[in-house]
Parts: C-alpha cells; structure tokens; sequence
C-alpha cells in the first residue's frame, strides 16, 4: 500500500478521477499540488480547490512542479506522453493512475470490467445483480463514483464492481480484481494509444496481477480474447479462464443454446439452466453478451441462477446506451450517445431491423467508417452528421447511403423528424467522440434527449 502521510505528491488533471483523487490524498495527510493544462478561467472548481489549501498550477504544467514530488497521481484524461510526464517517467519518478492509487485502499472483493463496448451496461448489470443477492455492493470506476471516491464505504465484506477503460489500466502496477471480465476488443482510442495493438495491451492488463486464485471472463467469439487467454493459465500462475458466447456452447462458462442461457461452472460439469433468453429487456444481440458477461461473473461470485435470473429481468436500458426516449407520429426516437466507437455503432444499428435515420460524427479517433457501409446500406434510410469528423464520414461513406451534412445536433434532430415515417428510427449513435461539442457522452445525450422531448 502507497504510504501518503507527509509525501509531495502532484495530481495531474482536474476532471472527475483527479478532483477525487486530490481531497483522497489531502484526507490522508498528503501535501497535495494540481495541476491542469487549462487555463485558470476553466477550471470552475478553482476558488473551491483554493479554500480547501489546494496549491494550484495551471495553463501549463511545470516541469519543476513534477520533479519535487514523491508520487504523481495522473487522471485517466492525461495521456502518458506528456512531456513531463515522460521526462519524469525516465528519471524514476513513482507514478500511478487514479484507479491504481484507489485500489490499493478499496477492502473486500473487486469484479473488473472492460471492453471497447457494454462495459457501461455490464458493470451497472453486475451490481443490480448483487445488490438484489444481499451484497454490500458499490458501483463506479470509469462511470459514476471515482475509486478513491469508494474507498471510504468498501468493506471486508463489500463488493466493488468497477468499469474499467485502457486509460485507466495504462498505469496500473498492482491491481489485482478477483473477477475480471473483457467484454470485446475492437479499434477504438487509437488516437490516444496509436495502436490497436498498444490499445490490446492497455486492455490486457487487467488480469496482469491476477493469480490462479482469481477468475478472468472473456468472450469466446472475439479474437483478441482468445489471445488474452493464452496469456493466462496456472502454469504461469494467471487467472482460471471462463468465457461467454451467444453463439455456441462454452466447456466453462455461459452460454446460449437454444432459447436460454446455461451455465457450465466447470470443464465436464453438467451446465444448468439460468434463464430464459426472452426475459432480457435490454435490446440488440450485444446485451445478450453483456448479460452473459454478467452471469460469469454473478456465478462466480457465488450468487444463485433464481437470483440472476429475477435481476436480469428487471433490469432496463442504462441512459446513454439504446436508450428508447419517445414516440412521435409513429416514429421512435433513441438515444446511444456512448457509441463512441465504429463497433458500438454498428451494435447499435443492428439492434434495429431497418427504417434507421443515423446520427453520426464528432470528434474523430482515427477510426475507419467504411467498414459501417454494408450494414447502412441495408438497414439505414439516412445519415446526418455532425461535428468536425463530419466530412471524413461524407467521403468515406460516398454512395453508399444519403448523407446530409446537418453540423449541429439541433440541426440533425430536425432533419431527421421532418423526413422520418411512421415506423421509422431516429437513432443517435456517433461513432465518435463528444469533445468538440459536448463535455462528454453524457452531455450529448441529455442535449439529444432535450432536443427530441421539443419537437
């Protein structure tokens, strides 16, 4: 465990996590500096950070401020190729993320979950399923509560069930959660970690400090996965490997055959029965994999199939992802705002038999939209773009659906309701990132679902 008392230590970032992870420090007696590339004028937690002893540095970051320190904690926002970062990082300077930082103090056990998409879905999943077990359970991690923002109500007895993202596990030295999952791999953040193979890594390395004691999820339909698995295994000490498909039946793990889902809780163990396939509320052939994500992870954490079954049941859309909103003149309007990647789209397209109006674009992530045309061209009437990787999407999309540039959302809704049918989909789901006009996702959403709500 990090010792804090006394020690300089720097937080690199004010978003959520570095906001959290500075008072976490200060709490535990830990002389605390911040610093933010953004100017002073946007920062709108300065004069609070200030009353509460805070040493601010903004506008820039200062490579003096970095070298003083015994420990810098850096916030998932922050890439690691910062200057000063990198600079300090050559001279052994001791640096770790905010997860890292708060999983060091969280007691009881951790579930894990990543993927490139639903692990939004999953992880709110996994907690409605133990809290409905009798669990003490707290939800956060890369959605809602930031780890060290945990720390303070977990327990020898708790359960702490954790979305993780590749930013965060870039600068873990230690954790170890005692379920892992890894929901998929696709391309995603490539302009953060300029590779997919980099990208792959910063995934992998969430069973990194599992032992044979611990369990690791994956889906058996996704290649990167596969290649996670060959990593693990008792020989070399890893994780014991479980996994999910939709598709076929799994020796250990949870599967679909049929109209329901079964569970093999070990290799040659005879499956049993948890649920009916048709009781899951959420929409698309993706949630069917999160919620046999979850039941790995459910099962393995000791909760019973009746259980499993009756919160899998109850469980509705998580806002931001295929989010119904309403229904107007036969036209029905959703809100996927957290398809920020090519695959979370075409996820949520094929969630929908045809009749679609697409919202796409934002800030771009070097993806490759071309690989959406075959499945636009046959379920969608429309595409309307928006944000400034709206003309990369125009030319790489050419011939293959209409495309009207609308720029802005508010544009894109109306464009959308004045052409939509009756029985037709208005769907915002980006493929791209918020930043260029929204805060983030979430932002997006509630501007999305405001804009439909006035029509």
């Amino acid at each position: 465990m990090i010792e804090l008392k006394n020690k300089r230590v720097l937080v690199v970032g004010l978003g959520k996590s570095g906001l959290a992870a500075a008072r976490f420090l200060k709490a535990r007696g830990a002389r605390v500096t911040v610093s933010d590339a953004r100017p002073a004028t946007l920062i709108a937690e300065l004069p609070q950070l200030l009353d509460e002893g805070f040493v601010v540095e903004s506008g820039s970051h200062g490579l003096l401020t970095f070298r003083r320190q015994d420990l810098i904690v850096v916030s998932p926002g922050v890439p690691m190729d910062v200057p000063e970062l990198m600079t300090v990082r050559a001279m052994g300077m001791h640096i770790v993320g905010e997860l890292e930082l708060g999983a060091q103090f969280l007691q009881g056990q951790v579930v894990a979950i990543t993927g490139s998409n639903g692990k939004t879905t999953t992880t709110a999943l996994v907690g409605e399923i133990l809290q409905a077990a009798g669990r003490p359970t707290l939800v956060g991690g890369n959605i809602g509560r930031p780890v060290t923002e945990m720390v303070e109500e977990s327990t020898a007895e708790s359960w702490s069930v954790l979305e993780v993202s590749s930013f965060q596990l870039e600068t873990v030295e230690s954790f170890r959660p005692r379920i892992a999952l890894v929901l998929n791999i696709t391309p995603d953040h490539l302009d953060r970690h300029g590779s997919f193979a980099a990208y792959v890594a910063a995934k992998a390395r969430i069973t990194e400090f599992q032992t044979a004691e611990d369990f690791l999820v994956l889906n058996a339909e996704d290649v990167e996965a596969q290649k996670i698995a060959a990593q693990a295994g008792p020989e070399r000490r890893r994780a014991q490997v479980y996994w999910f498909s939709a598709a076929r039946r799994v020796k250990q793990g949870a599967f679909v055959h049929g109209e329901s889902i079964f569970f093999a809780a070990k290799e040659g163990a005879p499956p049993e029965p948890v649920m009916p396939v048709a009781e899951i509320a959420l929409a698309g052939r993706h949630n069917v994999e999160n919620v046999l994500a979850a039941v790995c992870a459910a099962r393995l954490a000791g909760v019973d199939a009746e259980t499993i079954r009756g919160a899998v049941g109850a469980f509705r859309a998580v806002e931001h992802r295929l989010e119904f909103v309403r229904e107007l003149a036969g036209v029905r309007y959703y809100n996927d705002s957290k398809a920020t990647n090519v695959d979370a789209t075409r996820k949520a397209v094929e969630a929908f038999a045809g009749g679609v109006w697409l919202v796409l674009g934002g800030k771009d992530k070097d993806s490759d939209y071309t690989t959406l045309g075959p499945l636009l061209a046959e379920r969608v009437k429309g595409v309307l773009t928006i944000g400034t990787a709206a003309e990369k999407i125009a030319r790489q999309l050419a011939g293959v659906v209409k495309i009207e540039a609308a720029e802005t959302l508010e544009q894109a809704v109306r464009l959308a309701h004045a052409q939509a049918t009756p029985g037709d989909t208005v769907l915002l789901a980006p493929a791209c990132a918020s930043f260029d006009q929204f805060e983030n996702y979430e932002h997006r959403g509630r501007v999305f679902k405001e804009l439909v709500q006035g029509l």
